[in-house]
């Protein structure tokens, strides 16, 4: 399997030819634009593949006005192209039928998916998703509709590896990615990296579970531990909801990092049959009960036995590392294991409920 690169931007497919020119007309595709702050630069269109470095397809000047013309005679393939000018790169999505694709906009917007396009249907697409993704506008479930409804399949492989990455939570919506790309083009270099970049999350996934001591689809080991009044509150007497087990403490900065999608979560579901058991690795209460407040974890059910890393609940679970989490669904049984921030938690607590 190939080495990857993930700060590349990283699906594309090869090309027939290209040409670029500043003047002229072209029976195949044009590609013009005009960018605010790029006067008197240069533009360029790279074709970048997964585990390759990018390779520079054209290149043109900008004039003092910030205008540029890319001339291909003979059109380009469908694929995932970056259009680069100075450090700031906007990704482009060609089906290869565009004739004349026009951006506008400012250089410092490039990043954020803010230009203009026209004459472009599928580079408009990504543009629009990138942006809902950007401002957190689109969870999982919005992904997976997306990888399974849109027309073109590159597409939709481009999305699930910027949305998803290597989380191999998610490795069901890789793999549909990837056959709607096999379908289609079962023949491109592209399908055959994109297949390997998801065959390395899918055993990279499997070999971390494999370690854990608690696996999804068992029963849930009961915790009863004290809260801070010294109530002891059983993990079992909250059977029939789904819970999500959570150890943190209070000394744990990834942890309180992590408190407030915790509470997005919790505020959103609280009502629908869900809750939270939260477990501290604390060694004292004092900053334990005063962590509680000030992260405003509302929920009572906080337990400890103040003990630290020798946490006898943490043993139980096999908890080596923190933040730590379990979805335990309303059967008692273990639903999801090592959840992170709040999309993360909430597509596998709308499964789990």
């Amino acid at each position: 399997m190939k080495k990857l690169y993930p700060i590349l931007i990283l699906l594309a497919v090869p090309f027939l030819a290209w040409q670029c020119s500043n003047t002229g007309a072209s029976s195949g595709l044009v590609i013009q634009g005009s960018i605010n702050d790029a006067a008197n630069t240069q533009a360029f269109l790279d074709h970048v593949v997964i585990g390759k470095a990018s390779d520079i397809i054209a290149k043109t000047d900008i004039d003092g006005s910030g205008n540029f013309k890319m001339d291909f005679p003979e059109g380009i393939e469908p694929g995932i192209y970056n259009l680069r000018i100075g450090a700031r790169r906007l990704s482009i999505v060609l089906n290869g039928e565009e004739k004349n694709i026009k951006l506008t906009g400012s250089l410092n917007e490039m990043a954020n998916y803010n230009l203009q396009i026209s004459g472009a249907r599928d580079a408009v697409v990504l543009s629009n998703t990138m942006k809902a993704l950007i401002n957190r506008q689109m969870n999982v479930e919005g992904v997976k509709q997306f990888i399974d409804t849109t027309a073109n399949p590159v597409l939709a492989a481009f999305i699930a590896y910027q949305a998803l990455r290597d989380n191999g939570a998610y490795i069901d919506l890789h793999k549909n990615a990837y056959n709607r790309l096999a379908q289609t083009y079962p023949t491109l270099e592209l399908t055959q990296e994109f297949g390997n970049f998801v065959d390395q999350v899918e055993n990279q996934y499997k070999s971390t579970m494999a370690t854990q001591l608690i696996q999804v689809g068992q029963d849930a080991p009961d915790i009863k531990l004290a809260s801070p009044s010294g109530k002891q509150i059983p993990l079992s007497s909250l059977k029939g909801q789904v819970v999500l087990i959570d150890f943190w403490a209070s000394w744990c900065g990834p942890c309180r990092r992590e408190n407030p999608n915790v509470v997005k979560v919790y505020d959103k579901y609280k009502d629908k049959g869900f809750t939270i058991y939260s477990v501290s690795l604390d060694r004292a209460k004092e900053p334990w009960v005063a962590a509680i407040e000030k992260d405003n974890l509302k929920w009572e059910n906080h337990v400890s036995d103040l003990k630290w890393w020798n946490s006898d609940a943490a043993a139980l679970y096999g908890v080596h590392s923190i933040p730590n989490t379990f979805l335990v669904g309303r059967d008692g049984k273990i639903a999801a294991i090592g959840l992170r921030g709040a999309e993360q938690i909430e597509a596998a607590l709308q499964t789990a409920l």
